[in-house]
């Protein structure tokens, strides 16, 4: 027992250790995330009076009836959300939450304090472009390293759970966009929400190419795995996706195995990985760029249209 005491003591220290460099590695990625977005919004945004879809596009309208700081507002909704979120889904949800919910509204208040403004003068079309180009890059690492935003992706998350689970959570995500891009335009004028539609357009190309490159838009996954029950019951309840599966044997290990199959985004695609890697770290995946796909599954194109 003497002997067996330090080894196991080794084991956690190198686990701790092991967490602690992830954790740093995940700050320092989201910390220049956060950098990307702040920049977005109070350096071309704002400046400029345009607007968006999501929590940003909620607090530029508070604003115009409220004089108080963005960040000041920002951290305020984040909060609310976090809240909502850690009633409904539990504190699973939460943690994935609150890192960006601190670190990103104080890093908008450093880019308030500074008073940078990326454009000399106002140009509405390079503002919509830079700010859906920045805050593209912000997300896109964001999501890359398992983080969420409180706002439209943790909205989405709670309504598709309690109220539309027959939806799939992009699909919510693009509704709350529009309904907020919608009452813009009756606040701001027609133009500027038509400007924000440009770059909610620019941050979801932006964001697939961040996690994905220059890729197709619809990747399947082959996963081979032990742990087929639980991956499984995560994509198609967490995710919204359907799987096929079948049992493989091993050719070299006589090892039966699961054989899941799935079609999904990039953005979905780097969300399983992850949860793999929990799961399952012994997983074996294969990722298949798609161009196309017809049938009758819940965002793909019909056969008998496309």
């Amino acid at each position: 027992m003497k002997k067996i005491k330090p080894i196991f003591k080794e084991f956690f220290n190198q686990n701790r250790k092991e967490k602690i460099k992830l954790f740093s590695i995940d700050f320092v990625c989201v910390l220049i995330a956060c950098a990307f977005g702040a920049f977005a919004t109070v350096s071309v945004m704002i400046p400029n009076g345009l607007t968006s879809g999501g929590l940003t596009g909620v607090v530029r309208i508070i604003q115009n009836y409220i004089s108080m700081d963005f960040s000041v507002l920002y951290y305020i909704g984040s909060f609310i959300i976090i809240a909502a979120a850690g009633i409904t889904m539990g504190f699973t949800e939460v943690k994935k939450l609150i890192l960006i919910s601190v670190l990103y509204p104080a890093v908008l208040m450093f880019f308030e304090y500074t008073d940078f403004r990326l454009l000399e003068e106002k140009d509405l079309i390079l503002a919509a472009i830079f700010c859906g180009a920045f805050s593209g890059v912000c997300s896109g690492i964001v999501f890359w390293r398992g983080y969420s935003f409180s706002g439209t992706d943790a909205i989405a998350k709670m309504i598709r759970k309690k109220l539309l689970p027959q939806f799939s959570q992009s699909k919510i995500m693009v509704a709350i966009d529009a309904i907020v891009i919608i009452i813009s335009a009756f606040i701001f004028g027609r133009n500027i929400a038509l400007y924000a539609l440009v770059t909610q357009v620019i941050i979801s190309k932006t964001i697939d190419v961040i996690i994905f490159g220059f890729e197709s838009k619809i990747i399947q996954l082959e996963i081979i795995t032990m742990k087929g029950d639980e991956i499984t019951e995560y994509i198609v309840k967490e995710i919204g996706r359907g799987v096929s599966r079948h049992t493989v044997k091993g050719a070299y290990t006589d090892t039966v195995r699961s054989e899941l199959r799935l079609l999904c985004s990039p953005r979905e695609s780097i969300s399983v990985k992850r949860k793999i890697a929990k799961i399952d770290p012994g997983a074996f995946v294969t990722v298949i760029k798609v161009d196309n796909v017809w049938g009758s599954g819940k965002g793909f194109g019909d056969i008998d249209k496309d």
